[in-house]
């Protein structure tokens, strides 16, 4: 049974990570069937939105420590290496796929887990979530799955290094306090929600959707306000050219809804 289950809903795809039994741990061949469903998103232009969450009681415990990793002539260093490289490229798939990412979290999100949360673009939860930043609890730095680049930009710097120097859980109500995620959801009207959302992304035009997501990834680093906004003047000048602004003006002017055809 595949460990990633994959559902389309039109213009939109829900993943599903499929190990309930063991709180959807990561083991290798779920690692596998991220990084190669993030991986083949950007060929996919058929697919617009992606909404990604966790089948039964939590949304991702982290590495799957129980797992045997362990390939023959192969030393733990680099079986760690590998492991650590394999779960990392999920995250750098996420963020370079064009596609937005709603994330869904229910339940508890701790390590590799947490990660999959940060590195989507929109993160709604359930009043049960929790999560942390695991890795201190078990003897290893508290800094890994890209947590010490991502949490300070969410959460800012005093609350990244709360939880990446302790590993301690936070809350619903905290997470959205810190802006980690956008709303607190029933579970019973989470998936509709977001859904709802999606539709919102799917109004806009295709490209002018994937450039907006490809500017935000751009410009979180930017090195300077001249450097984001050539990036933003980059992105305006091609869509300006494109038939869906053209098709989207006239919409907007004849107060009807826009028909795009540029995939």
């Amino acid at each position: 049974m595949s460990e990633l289950l994959v559902e389309a809903r039109g213009q939109v795809e829900i993943a599903t990570l499929n190990r309930p039994e063991r709180l959807n741990a990561l083991s290798e061949g779920l690692v596998d069937e991220l990084n190669a469903y993030f991986g083949g998103l950007a060929d996919r232009n058929e697919v617009r939105v992606v909404i990604l969450r966790g089948a039964g009681r939590a949304f991702c415990a982290g590495l799957d420590l129980q797992e045997d990793r362990s390939i023959d002539g192969e030393t733990p260093v680099l079986r760690t290496l590998r492991t650590q490289t394999k779960i990392g490229n999920i995250y750098r798939k996420m963020r370079a796929c064009p596609q937005p990412i709603i994330a869904l979290g229910h339940g508890a999100a701790a390590g590799g887990g947490l990660s999959l949360l940060l590195a989507a673009d929109v993160r709604y939860a359930t009043p049960d979530f929790r999560c942390n930043a695991a890795y201190i609890r078990i003897g290893l730095g508290g800094c890994d799955m890209a947590s010490s680049y991502f949490l300070p930009r969410l959460v800012g710097a005093s609350l990244a290094a709360e939880m990446i120097l302790t590993g301690r859980f936070i809350d619903a109500n905290r997470a959205l306090r810190a802006g980690l995620i956008s709303e607190i959801i029933g579970e019973e009207t989470l998936l509709d929600q977001s859904l709802a959302l999606a539709d919102e992304m799917l109004a806009t035009a295709p490209w002018g959707l994937r450039l907006s997501k490809q500017a935000l990834n751009l410009n979180i680093d930017a090195q300077s306000l001249d450097a984001a906004m050539a990036i933003e003047d980059r992105q305006q000048v091609i869509l300006s050219a494109t038939e869906d602004h053209k098709e989207a003006l006239a919409a907007f002017l004849g107060k009807r809804a826009p028909v795009y055809r540029e995939q």
